[in-house]
Order: C-alpha cells, then sequence, then structure tokens
C-alpha cells in the first residue's frame, strides 16, 4: 500500500507560515504605536488645500515683486486719479474733453495721427508729456498692451442715473439702456461699453457694491466707448428698476431659461433695459422678480452659457436690428 510520508509538501515544515513565529507580540505592539499628530490638509501635498495653499503664497510672491517694482518706477499716481494706456483709449479720452493730467510716452514710442492729436491736447490744457521706460508702462499698467502711452486723469465721474433715464426720454428714438446684475469682470463691462457705443445704447447701469467699476482694464477693453457712453453707478439695483419702469421704460433680463427669444422681441420698439447677469449666477433673484420680460438667447445645446458682454451685444443687436425693421 503506498504511503503518502514521501509526497513532497506531506510534512509541515517548522517555519511554516500557518505556525505561530517567535516575536509576533513585539509586531502588534509596534503597530499600535502612535504616529504623531495628523498633519495639516495644507501640508498634505496630495490634498486640494496644499494647492490652494501653493497658489496663494505664489501670488502673494507675485504682487510683493509687483509692489517692489512699484516702488522704484518714475511713474507715481497719486489716490483718486486713474491711468488710461493704449493709443485708442488715451485718444478717445482726449477727444471726448476729458481732462488730462499727465502724458507719459516711451521714447521708442513710433508717431502717429492718434498719438500727436493726444500731445496737442495735454499741451493746450498745461499737462506735462514725461518719456518713461517701457517697463515702467508695464509696472504702472499691470501689465496692460499700453502701446508706448498712458495719460493720467481724474478718478472717473458716474453719471446720475435719474438723469440718464431723463434725459434718454428726450430723445426722438426710444432709448435703450444696459444694466449690469453682480458683473465683477472689469472686461466684461468694457466689452459691454463696446457693444453699447456700437449698438446705441445710451448708458450702462451698475451696482455700486459686487460690481467691476471703470478702471484702467475697462478703458483699455472698451477701446474708447468709456469716453462716449456714460456709466452710473447705484446703490439699489432693483430700486433703480423699478424707478425706469415708473419712468416709462419696460426692464427685459437676460436669461436662458427665459420664456421669449429675444429675436424679433415685440417690445425691441419701446424704451428699454436690458438687464444682463454675472455668467453662470445669472440674475438675482429680486431683480429677475421686477424685470417685465425674461427673455433668452437661442443657443447650441453643445455651450451652456455665454459671458455677460457677449450676451449684452447679441441682445443689444436684436434690439437694433428690429427697431431698424420698424422704420
Amino acid at each position: 500500500m503506498a504511503s503518502n510520508y514521501g509526497r513532497r509538501g506531506a510534512i509541515r515544515k517548522p517555519n511554516s507560515k500557518k505556525g505561530p513565529r517567535v516575536g509576533t507580540g513585539g509586531h502588534s505592539r509596534r503597530g499600535l504605536e502612535g504616529k504623531g499628530p495628523t498633519p495639516k490638509a495644507e501640508d498634505r501635498v496630495y490634498h486640494a488645500a496644499h494647492k490652494r495653499k501653493v497658489a496663494r503664497e505664489k501670488r502673494e510672491q507675485q504682487e510683493a515683486a509687483l509692489a517692489r517694482a512699484r516702488s522704484r518706477t518714475s511713474i507715481k499716481i497719486p489716490e483718486g486719479h486713474e491711468l488710461i494706456c493704449g493709443r485708442n483709449p488715451v485718444a478717445e479720452a482726449a477727444q471726448a474733453g476729458v481732462p488730462i493730467l499727465r502724458v507719459f510716452i516711451s521714447p521708442t514710442t513710433t508717431a502717429d495721427e492718434r498719438l500727436e492729436s493726444v500731445i496737442r491736447t495735454a499741451s493746450s490744457l498745461g499737462a506735462p508729456v514725461i518719456e518713461v521706460t517701457r517697463r515702467d508702462l508695464d509696472v504702472a499698467t499691470d501689465g496692460a498692451v499700453h502701446q508706448g502711452v498712458a495719460a493720467e486723469v481724474d478718478a472717473y465721474e458716474y453719471a446720475d442715473a435719474d438723469e440718464l433715464l431723463g434725459d434718454l426720454l428726450q430723445q426722438s428714438e426710444p432709448p435703450m439702456v444696459v444694466a449690469l446684475d453682480q458683473v465683477t469682470d472689469p472686461h466684461n463691462l468694457g466689452a459691454t461699453l463696446r457693444a453699447a457705443g456700437a449698438f446705441g445704447a445710451g448708458g450702462v447701469v451698475i451696482p455700486q457694491r459686487r460690481s467691476a467699476g471703470v478702471n484702467a482694464t475697462v478703458w483699455k477693453v472698451s477701446a474708447g466707448a468709456a469716453a462716449r457712453v456714460p456709466v452710473a453707478q447705484v446703490s439699489n439695483l432693483v430700486q433703480f428698476l423699478r424707478v425706469a419702469k415708473k419712468a416709462g421704460y419696460f426692464v427685459v433680463g437676460l436669461d436662458g431659461g427665459g420664456d421669449q427669444s429675444i429675436r424679433r422681441l415685440p417690445l425691441s420698439t419701446e424704451p428699454l433695459v436690458i438687464v444682463t447677469g454675472a455668467e453662470g449666477a445669472g440674475l438675482s433673484r429680486l431683480v429677475r422678480d421686477t424685470c417685465d420680460q425674461i427673455v433668452s438667447i437661442p443657443i447650441s445645446s453643445t455651450v451652456e452659457s455665454l459671458n455677460a458682454s457677449v450676451a449684452t451685444g447679441i441682445a443689444l443687436y436684436e434690439v437694433a436690428a428690429t427697431r431698424a425693421d420698424a422704420r
């Protein structure tokens, strides 16, 4: 009869894993020992808080470097004054009669008719023309495309909203005003001013809080429209819309979920206030409730939304086209 005792592996080896091992208790005790306090989330390299910390530190370093550069630049803009940069914005401001205090020009800048007009205007106002380096202009304009020229002006003077509404009603054509609801990007405000100037809007109204104001970036992006299209600041946008309705304006809000398309809108031939909200957030609840009608812009289903300036430009174009067809 064959025996299994000769089969390999039939006999348990002394060091088999299934048997007890010497020093097992010591291994267990070490496993129970504490590993120290848990590091903060921002100190763990794999955590999202760590990435935010790195980004914050980088931003702080950039701001500190910019502050050091500003302390060494020859362009010192006092509080309450602003800097307009770029040939078109500076030239438009000069043509619109904006008081220019100083003009800064890089000696390497090529002169053209616009630049010569700015220099003549500055000279007539007694404003000095100062040669500075391009680096000085880079620092003073926060890296904006200045084209070698910038002008110092007083802080932007906002229009009175009530006077704006009344003055526009005196015109022969039905007035059109743009109101921006919590649009905080100055690029959007500048582009909105440009669209307003292109399609006949008589002014732009913005809230004093949670909104971009007219600054150097707005002047640049507006391509000079900031000198032609008045901007009014109001403490309460909802209250302004109610005043506008009492004055005879219809308030139309732009929203993707609107029940009416902006195309061939029947209200287009009436005095209008077109309200645009921030991209993503859209119109705030109280502003939306104050509107006479909520309209939408037909867009492809592959695009979720449009930014404020693009949506405003399309709406202004559609209203202007409807008015032209109605004449």
